[in-house]
């Protein structure tokens, strides 16, 4: 764990590892590390592949946590196995809601998830890079928001709606008030990266760095130990947005990157260049961004079927 921590992984992928790696060891009977080969890293990812059936994405990760184990913990060549049966994601066609549809899906929610919702078809961003915002990253002056450290890493802008601002300043209001009891409770701090806590040491205790969705309650850091406010949890809104959707009797699989999905295709069909779009949605390869444009086709590629001519 020191390791992951000292380059800068977030908490999840450090769980995410350490669990990869437990399983690793436990399916070779628990040998040190250091005495598995390549044919015991790839007996196991062909077990994951075959016997458990698990998903491209799942073996993937589980092939990244043995690559960081072997090349950064114990400093051995990873050699022809790391490329082993690196499984390719299925290309699927995104599900896209009508601007209708999103209307009415939005028009189900109420108070911060309708109001995080709307941030997601508003600006394209991921469900978790909205849960991390801090109050600093919306700038209204230029109507824009800071995507800080997205997927990749990077760091992007996408717009501000102008039908939000209202609704968000008057969440500020409440998150401020929150932020002030904190303060005189002794429960000001909130989770700053390792780097800038080092920096900025009394940047925790800063209104700026809060989250601008913060949890309803304070909680313990699992890596400190300190009693913090950090921000809500993601599955609230993801359970809203499905039982909307179920309320509503959508006929599609409606997800929080739905709506991501629905803000790229509705820009594209406003004529908004697919470089545009690309860069607000923070893809590094525009052949990602692409995919939208299988969307706006009719019936396959625009074709008009036979049967509509008889």
């Amino acid at each position: 764990m020191t390791v992951l921590r000292a380059r800068g992984y977030s908490i999840r992928t450090e769980q995410a590892y350490v669990d990869w790696v437990g399983r690793f060891l436990g399916f070779h009977h628990w040998r040190p590390a250091d005495s598995l080969s390549g044919s015991e890293v790839t007996a196991f990812l062909a077990h994951l592949a075959v016997n458990r059936n698990v998903s491209a994405s799942t073996q993937n990760q589980a092939l990244n946590a043995l690559v960081f184990l072997y090349r950064h913990v114990l400093e051995q060549e990873t050699g022809s196995w790391e490329g082993f049966s690196r499984a390719r994601k299925p290309k699927r066609i995104p599900v896209v809601l009508s601007r209708q549809e999103v209307a009415q899906l939005l028009g189900r929610l109420k108070g911060v998830n309708r109001l995080m919702a709307s941030l997601l078809y508003g600006t394209g961003m991921r469900l978790m890079e909205c849960v991390r915002l801090r109050i600093m990253d919306v700038d209204f002056s230029y109507r824009q928001i800071r995507i800080f450290h997205g997927k990749g890493g990077k760091d992007r802008m996408v717009p501000l709606p102008e039908r939000l601002i209202a609704d968000l300043e008057a969440h500020l209001q409440g998150v401020r008030e929150l932020y002030e009891g904190d303060i005189a409770d002794g429960n000001g701090e909130v989770f700053l990266p390792d780097a800038l806590a080092v920096k900025y040491p009394n940047a925790a205790r800063e209104w700026k760095w809060r989250y601008l969705f913060p949890s309803a309650r304070l909680s313990v850091d699992p890596r400190s130990g300190r009693v913090r406010r950090h921000h809500v949890h993601e599955s609230a809104l993801q359970k809203s947005v499905k039982r909307a959707a179920d309320e509503l009797g959508l006929r599609k699989r409606v997800t929080c990157h739905t709506l991501r999905h629905s803000f790229a295709t509705h820009l594209l069909e406003d004529g908004y260049d697919i470089r545009t779009v690309q860069e607000l949605l923070g893809h590094a390869d525009v052949s990602t961004t692409m995919i939208y444009t299988h969307v706006l086709g009719r019936g396959g590629k625009a074709v008009r079927s036979p049967v509509d001519r008889i």
